[in-house]
């Protein structure tokens, strides 16, 4: 591994861990990012390469354990766990996150190679990034008005199923999912932030289960040549998701979501004309 290839690991992890939780799109990102400007699949093999993304959102999961590393510790606590087989709880429990997950992992599975193979292409992405947006500008303009719910701990399960069903449109590449699952909680009666909450918690076991699904069949291209600029994208993914979700979670009230709405609509041009 030389220098410029470490370089290129560090940027991607940089890239990774700004845009995987802000509703931008990491997968349009990584476009302009990496398949036109850097093309981290000319020294690391397409494979290799597209296995190394996959590596870096571990280190993105990892900034939001440790975000939320209180919420989790209430989470899997085992008072917590008894109350919530009791039906003794009124708090955001384990029942919340399996509810908002199913309805998503369960066509994602379904529907798993159809959309490698026929989802995953510019302009799909270019799609996804439009409608997208709009989709976050409609949350801002009517779910201010129907604001019940200011906190994690009053999420209800019919709430977190509304989620779950709307974070079935992330399943197409682009359109984001946490754009979609905050728009989701907000047009649902939530607040910014008790949404954005919900969605970053709803992302570790998700997003933890895709990876380690996609690590273990790729397992055969982990290799010590290339650990050197896997642990250095893993670092820095980690270390700009930790920054970049604490500021999100300090804007998100204050700006809601329009100005990444226009930012994505921006971005889908950008890409329109590098790309055709």
């Amino acid at each position: 591994m030389s220098w410029y290839e470490l370089f290129i690991g560090f940027l991607l992890g940089v890239v990774e861990g700004l845009t995987e939780f802000a509703p931008v799109s990491s997968t349009g990102h990584m476009i302009v990012v990496d398949d036109l400007w850097l093309n981290s699949s000319a020294f690391l093999g397409q494979e290799v390469a597209n296995t190394f993304k996959i590596v870096i959102q571990l280190g993105s999961i990892l900034a939001v354990i440790v975000v939320f590393r209180n919420r989790f510790k209430q989470l899997l606590n085992p008072k917590e766990l008894v109350s919530f087989r009791r039906g003794q709880t009124d708090k955001l429990n384990l029942l919340h996150i399996l509810i908002g997950l199913l309805p998503a992992a369960v066509l994602g599975l379904l529907f798993e190679d159809y959309i490698d193979t026929h989802l995953f292409s510019v302009k799909t992405v270019l799609i996804g990034l439009v409608i997208g947006a709009f989709f976050m500008i409609a949350a801002d303009l009517s779910g201010v008005k129907r604001q019940t719910t200011a906190t994690l701990d009053e999420i209800s399960y019919k709430q977190a199923l509304g989620v779950g069903l709307i974070q079935c449109f992330s399943l197409w590449p682009g359109f984001s999912r946490s754009g979609s699952t905050i728009s989701g909680g907000v047009l649902l009666g939530m607040s910014h932030r008790a949404a954005a909450d919900f969605t970053f918690i709803m992302a570790v076991p998700i997003m933890f289960g895709a990876s380690a699904l996609s690590l273990y069949s790729k397992w055969n291209y982990f290799t010590m040549e290339t650990l050197p600029v896997f642990l250095v994208g893993f670092v820095s993914a980690f270390l700009f998701a930790l920054l970049s979700i604490q500021f999100f979670l300090k804007l998100i009230n204050k700006v809601k979501l329009t100005p990444f709405a226009i930012y994505r609509i921006v971005l889908a041009a950008v890409i329109y004309f590098l790309y055709f």
